[in-house]
């Protein structure tokens, strides 16, 4: 006759085929946690865990790629506006300069005739 084996029972919880074992952590300020809490209660979720993983995984991330060219046009668009700003404020500091020293009506007459001058006259 065999000697009876004994099976040891190991206890506790049986291990999961898939354990989730990675954590992340992220902060909220207040007003991000306030909308974080409103779009959770309309999910009708029970887990937070489970709700941030739809969200992730549900949705499609866009990616923005940055290319050269684009990024040289934006260079030149912002310098050329910087450019006319520059020009619109020599104009105003003219406009200042020619009213306090020669009044109102000389200043008019002057830039009247700055305006309406040929281009090739200001080179």
């Amino acid at each position: 006759m065999e000697p009876k084996k004994k099976t040891r029972n190991t206890g506790g919880r049986k291990p999961k085929q898939d354990p989730t074992v990675h954590r992340y952590g992220i902060k909220f300020t207040w007003d991000e946690n306030f909308r974080f809490r409103q779009m959770f209660e309309q999910s009708g979720l029970d887990c937070y865990s489970k709700f941030i993983k739809t969200v992730l995984f549900k949705r499609e991330i866009k990616v923005v790629k940055a290319d050269k060219t684009t990024l040289d046009y934006y260079v030149r668009l912002t310098q050329f506006y910087r450019q006319f700003q520059a020009v619109g404020n020599n104009y105003n500091q003219i406009v200042r300069a020619l009213k306090t020293n020669f009044g109102e009506k000389r200043a008019l007459q002057m830039l009247y005739r700055w305006n309406n001058a040929p281009s090739s006259w200001w080179y």
